[in-house]
């Protein structure tokens, strides 16, 4: 029997409550995939020690900032790590990433100015991952 291709999954894509605003995001084609494939969920903010709820934070300058102007970077950072660590350990080469997140965005984030604008680039995670040779696509790429 093939084993089952093992990807790392934002948390929130597969219905988990860790995003910024108390709430997830499932998404039914990941839930799917899901259910043929081993996703790991993972939640970058959370290991990197925010909680959750927690303020909204948009990136200006790989600088992650959040609405009311503290830098939250070292989390962003650390977690994006601990992400990296994990994919290592598991030898997880695809991961599945919220787009637009501060963390996972892939291709596509905020511009840093909290007006709903949106720019091309990366998150701080989405960034890491693909530095790292692991292919990273987000939930609207399936």
């Amino acid at each position: 029997m093939k084993a089952k291709p093992i990807k790392i999954c934002s948390a929130c894509l597969l219905g988990i409550i860790c995003r910024y605003d108390g709430k997830s995001k499932p998404n039914k084609k990941v839930v799917n995939i899901a259910r043929k494939e081993i996703l790991i969920p993972v939640c970058p903010e959370q290991l990197g020690g925010l909680p959750t709820p927690r303020e909204a934070v948009e990136l200006k300058e790989r600088t992650a900032i959040t609405e009311s102007g503290k830098d939250v970077t070292n989390n962003f950072t650390k977690g994006a790590e601990q992400v990296l660590l994990l994919a290592k350990i598991l030898g997880v080469k695809g991961a599945i990433l919220k787009q637009r997140s501060p963390s996972c965005g892939c291709g596509q984030i905020y511009d840093g100015t909290f007006s709903g604008k949106i720019i091309k680039g990366n998150g701080i995670t989405a960034a890491l991952l693909r530095k790292n040779g692991i292919k990273v696509i987000s939930e609207e790429d399936l």
